[in-house]
């Protein structure tokens, strides 16, 4: 369900990362290499990324498949960035909310993508609504899981969450009540990223000091990607990238400390 990556480094034109690779993000959109569940991912897509003095980052979404958008890469080859999200989109429910639908999503100045599926959504979740503010509720961009899984990382962020932590404790929260979810988040504010590995593939290639770029899935067959363990959060920057195993409640309902190793 779904591909996503996020780029901090360099400025670059965004179709160098999203188009010109061999297996792109714009190829993933119908021929994944890695993808688990689904095998196309043809029901919207979207990027964000950030121009350099605005805090506020731009978007370009579409309800229909990346490769049927005639402009696409047209601002792919002329935008540049040093710091971005995509996403293609295979949804739960083919053409609900359409564009609205398509991540990223985006609230005060972060982005944020999810591949994945809530298993027995809506119902599942009813019991975690009560954690978010109504008006917060009330002004979910689209009515599917992704958009309220988002709301719940948003509630952290605003009570004061690192993007890590906000990750890291609405995965476990939402396994807790819908065990058998996806949950692959990702999370960037421009400056860092934060992601999960939790029910589908992650990978993430990294130039200490220079730049580092997350993905569903390896965009080419360069030898240094790296896959992601399930069950792990990774939060990057452009100068390190640091993994820590998350516990799976549905497997074991003991807490633990987390263990940080870093690359």
């Amino acid at each position: 369900m779904c591909r996503h990556l996020a780029f901090l480094g360099p400025e670059e034109p965004l179709g160098r990362l999203l188009v010109e690779p061999p297996h792109a993000l714009y190829r993933q959109s119908w021929a994944p290499r890695r993808q688990r569940y689904g095998t196309v991912n043809a029901d919207g897509f979207g990027i964000g990324w950030y121009a350099d003095g605005d805090p506020a980052p731009a978007r370009y979404r579409r309800a229909g498949p990346i490769w049927a958008d005639l402009s696409f890469a047209d601002l792919a080859r002329v935008v540049r960035s040093r710091a971005l999200l995509a996403a293609v989109r295979d949804a739960t429910l083919a053409g609900a909310d359409a564009e609205a639908a398509a991540a990223p999503y985006a609230a005060e100045g972060r982005l944020f993508s999810h591949n994945g599926a809530v298993a027995g959504w809506p119902g599942s979740l009813e019991p975690l609504a009560g954690t978010v503010p109504a008006s917060a509720l009330l002004s979910m961009e689209a009515r599917n899981d992704s958009a309220f899984v988002w709301a719940l990382v948003l509630a952290r962020l605003r009570a004061g969450d690192t993007g890590g932590q906000a990750l890291a404790d609405t995965v476990l929260e939402v396994a807790d009540a819908a065990p058998g979810s996806r949950l692959n988040l990702l999370l960037t504010d421009g400056a860092t990223i934060a992601a999960t590995a939790w029910g589908d593939t992650l990978w993430y290639l990294a130039e200490p000091g220079l730049s580092a770029v997350v993905a569903s899935e390896p965009y080419d067959d360069d030898p240094r990607w790296q896959e992601v363990p399930d069950r792990t959060l990774l939060v990057a920057s452009r100068a390190d990238v640091l993994l820590t195993p998350l516990k799976d409640p549905s497997r074991d309902a003991a807490s633990a400390p987390l263990e940080e190793t870093g690359t």
